[in-house]
């Protein structure tokens, strides 16, 4: 039996952004955005995603990743009344929610910070964050230096190596558990969070929920250092996002196989995706746009747990600057969706629901069929079955002759349900520009 995240398709809500709450936490008022969150439930459900990361949540001063209070929902999105009513409403809809865990750092007006600020070294909490020290003066005018993240005077980062310390974040975990019955946590900065506190997490978060799921953002390094029984289920897999956007873009289906190969051992359970709250859109980064439904044929078919990015499937484009990310999270009212709809919404639904209905997308073997630089093929074998996907980026329609191992009879194609016969143990086929097929090998029926 697979997991549910093992078998999830996931929705990525970035809901400061998609509501267009304010830049800034300065009101003392609570403002009920919620109510126009839950209006994408149904969207969600529609689309075939069935989990959710949503996130930032909790209590913080502007962006959501500088937390004033990790008990809170932040008053931006409403109450924690109206989270565990959002929750509920995924629950029923057979969504799994998984929310943000900001552990590396806190923001300025945290409470523990704040005491540092105010009693100095008599603070029961000097010792809540790295590199505290007395001797000389932050430059935000604190009479204390202080380590922060990426040295961001905003972020001062938390001492993850205090049991004091790991000890109030468990107890946040479970407060989340317990009162909003979420799924799963996606680490911010696990690429720099102290290993032995991921490993204490699991431990402790295992013995909280059945199947709790710990996902770490991870964008260098080896992802198996991560991804282990002891530590994370789960991290990031900012390669495969890479090389699936510039394999199409310099028409070389090489740089992906590579990738693909390469982390064969670990990516399975690696989180994927093509673009999210951090990176431009792929609408923005591909020089073709025609090349938008095969880069998402890929991300539901190769090894990882697929991810679609709130506006995605309306093929939203946003690109940064260097000062600003607002065009990669813009608002987009309910209201809207109608409206935005368009082919490859249609053709991400459908994906997702290949991807649920065939368990050899939910942890299958990978194995390389057919590799040039404008044409790729491989399969995936679970216990029950063999699928085949087979891609183009070429802008001309290609002929393809596929290999087949196995007593297969024909192949029925998933997108289109047309069956091809296999003869010689080959499926041939003709890709269309810029498109892409899904096989399930079939067996000969019995007389």
């Amino acid at each position: 039996m697979h997991t549910w995240y093992e078998k999830s398709v996931f929705y990525h809500m970035y809901p400061l952004g998609m509501t267009g709450a304010p830049k800034h936490n300065d009101s003392q008022e609570i403002t009920h955005r919620f109510e126009e969150l839950n209006k994408w439930i149904p969207h969600i459900k529609a689309l075939g995603c069935t989990a959710v990361y949503i996130g930032p949540l909790f209590e913080s001063s502007s962006h959501g990743y500088d937390t004033r209070d990790y008990k809170m929902t932040d008053r931006r999105l409403g109450d924690n009344d109206d989270f565990v009513q959002f929750v509920n409403l995924c629950h029923e809809d057979g969504i799994k929610v998984v929310v943000d865990g900001v552990f590396n750092h806190t923001g300025r007006e945290f409470f523990a910070f704040r005491d540092i600020q105010d009693r100095k070294w008599d603070s029961p909490y000097k010792d809540w964050y790295k590199g505290i020290n007395f001797d000389w003066q932050s430059p935000m005018g604190d009479p204390f230096g202080y380590e922060a993240w990426h040295g961001i005077s905003d972020l001062p980062a938390l001492n993850l190596q205090n049991p004091a310390v790991k000890e109030y974040l468990f107890n946040v975990i479970r407060f989340w558990i317990d009162t909003f019955d979420i799924d799963g946590i996606r680490l911010d900065c696990a690429n720099v969070l102290d290993f032995q506190f991921m490993k204490e997490m699991r431990a402790a978060t295992s013995a909280m929920k059945d199947n709790f799921w710990l996902m770490g953002e991870v964008i260098h390094g080896e992802y198996s250092r991560w991804v282990n029984p002891d530590m994370l289920h789960s991290v990031t897999n900012y390669e495969l996002h890479k090389s699936l956007y510039s394999g199409y873009n310099d028409h070389n289906y090489f740089e992906i196989a590579h990738n693909v190969r390469r982390l064969e051992a670990v990516g399975r359970s690696l989180y994927t995706f093509v673009d999210n709250h951090d990176e431009d859109r792929i609408a923005s980064k591909l020089t073709l746009s025609d090349h938008l439904f095969p880069v998402y044929l890929l991300l539901f078919t190769l090894p990882g747990i697929p991810s679609v990015y709130y506006g995605g499937e309306w093929a939203i484009p946003g690109k940064r600057t260097s000062t600003c990310d607002d065009m990669l999270r813009p608002a987009i009212h309910p209201d809207e969706f109608e409206k935005l709809h368009c082919d490859l919404t249609e053709q991400i639904g459908k994906l997702a629901g290949i991807h649920q209905t065939h368990e050899a997308f939910h942890n299958g073997i990978y194995k390389e069929l057919l590799l040039t630089n404008r044409q790729y093929a491989f399969s995936r074998t679970g216990d029950e079955e063999t699928v085949i996907t087979a891609v183009n980026n070429d802008e001309a329609e290609c002929s393809l002759s596929i290999p087949v191992s196995g007593s297969f009879s024909e192949a029925l194609e998933l997108m289109s349900g047309k069956a091809f016969p296999i003869e010689e143990g080959r499926i041939n086929t003709v890709l269309k520009a810029c498109s892409g097929q899904i096989f399930q090998l079939l067996q000969p029926q019995e007389e």
